[in-house]
């Protein structure tokens, strides 16, 4: 495999899949479901027969080849023809490669453009994103407590319930805005990048808060009297290396009002 593999980028359903921010789909539908019902405008659908596929292609963003029949070959040739992005899943038992195999086949006989889609194997999912180029999905409808792991993991999407989407959406914020690179080219697009990294900072901040006030508990003088000035520059100093272009004299008052403000509420708190 080449060491300059192009990244693939699938738009879908308005958001380009494979750069940028991961994005959260909460409106998968699968006619393969007993009573299931193609809404008027959907992002993904599964089709039950190649009799679905018209009625997908009028109300859905991009198809979906379900793993249980990654093996009915007329069916993935019908859906690759629809021209819609495909997003391929994963058969439980299937290896990288015949998943891989699905996605080129797709490819080749449709000319699409394909998305891959895992449940379970994160580290698989890590791998196919890396050999292949392609943007991957990590469906975690069944727990998505996973999503965060996932979005980690290096999904460029998560594919959730309604009621898993609000879960989904923090973790798409909060670790998106650590792990994956963005390269916004509006200033719609860079203002939204900032909120997805304010909100990362407000958790961070609200983290380290309740260890600061954890440490005022245990040290044997706390409060203000208690602070450490060699450590207080050490941490800076540390900062520093990992923000180089604010340096040490931009990041010391930004941390001593970091450090104050957890002082403040620990005192706060003891005294309430």
């Amino acid at each position: 495999m080449s060491s300059t593999l192009e990244r693939h980028v699938v738009p879908l359903g308005g958001h380009p899949v494979g750069e940028g921010p991961a994005v959260v789909i909460s409106d998968r539908v699968s006619l393969r479901e007993p009573d299931a019902v193609l809404p008027a405008a959907v992002t993904l659908a599964e089709p039950a027969s190649a009799a679905d596929l018209p009625a997908i292609a009028a109300s859905a963003q991009g198809v979906v080849i379900g793993g249980a029949w990654t093996r009915d070959i007329p069916l993935v040739r019908a859906v690759a023809g629809l021209g819609l992005p495909v997003v391929v899943e994963r058969r439980r038992t299937a290896t990288l490669e015949e998943w891989l195999g699905v996605a080129d086949y797709c490819e080749a006989e449709g000319g699409v453009q394909v998305i891959l889609c895992e449940h379970a194997d994160l580290g698989l999912l890590r791998e196919a994103r890396a050999v292949s180029g392609r943007p991957v999905l990590a469906d975690v409808t069944a727990d998505p407590g996973l999503s965060t792991a996932a979005v980690a993991a290096g999904a460029d999407g998560l594919i959730v319930s309604a009621d898993g989407r609000h879960e989904a959406e923090e973790a798409a914020a909060l670790v998106g805005a650590l792990l994956r690179p963005e390269d916004p080219a509006t200033l719609a697009e860079c203002r939204q990048a900032i909120d997805r990294v304010d909100a990362a900072l407000a958790t961070l901040l609200e983290r380290r808060a309740a260890l600061a006030g954890r440490v005022q508990r245990l040290k044997p003088v706390g409060g203000f009297a208690g602070r450490d000035p060699g450590r207080e520059r050490a941490l800076v100093a540390r900062m520093a290396e990992r923000a180089p272009s604010l340096g040490e004299a931009r990041l010391a008052p930004v941390m001593n009002a970091i450090i104050e403000a957890g002082l403040q509420l620990a005192e706060e708190r003891a005294a309430g």
